[in-house]
């Protein structure tokens, strides 16, 4: 199995799972190793007390990015802290889009980065995700879970 079939594998058997992304109407625009990139559109139900979309909305796509980068080389890994500075508001009726790529990944750890922008690309979040790498695989194969 290439690289890439097993980042399409896992990403697959994830989405499957991950009904809160699907409720979001979150998809998965690209994967590959160690990246990811979802959209999600920002609906009426989405909008805080400002009129704008929550900024909870915005961690949300941006933690799905970085999870679906993290687990592409299938081993079940986990945040281990995350962090998001919000640069502008997202708008009802914007399609977010959140880039995820790897910086680091290091025995059980990885370090990633995640920019969440709008149709117009005008970058509005970014998020560092830190990742563990735990027991277990999101599909059997040889040399996977230690």
């Amino acid at each position: 199995m290439t690289p890439q079939m097993r980042a399409e594998t896992c990403a697959r058997l994830m989405l499957e799972k991950d009904t809160a992304s699907r409720a979001l109407g979150m998809t998965i625009d690209d994967i590959a190793p160690g990246t990811a990139r979802l959209r999600m559109p920002v609906t009426d139900q989405m909008a805080n007390g400002h009129g704008v979309c929550h900024g909870g909305y915005i961690f949300t796509l941006a933690d799905s990015a970085f999870a679906f980068a993290c687990n592409s080389y299938n081993r079940v890994t986990v945040a281990q802290q995350n962090q998001i500075t919000y640069l502008a508001p997202g708008n009802v009726g914007d399609m977010l889009t959140a880039s995820a790529r790897e910086v680091s990944r290091t025995g059980r750890s990885g370090i990633y980065d995640v920019e969440v922008h709008n149709q117009n690309d005008d970058v509005i979040a970014v998020f560092r995700g830190l990742s563990r790498t735990i027991k277990g695989q999101h599909f059997p194969e040889d040399g996977g879970s230690e």
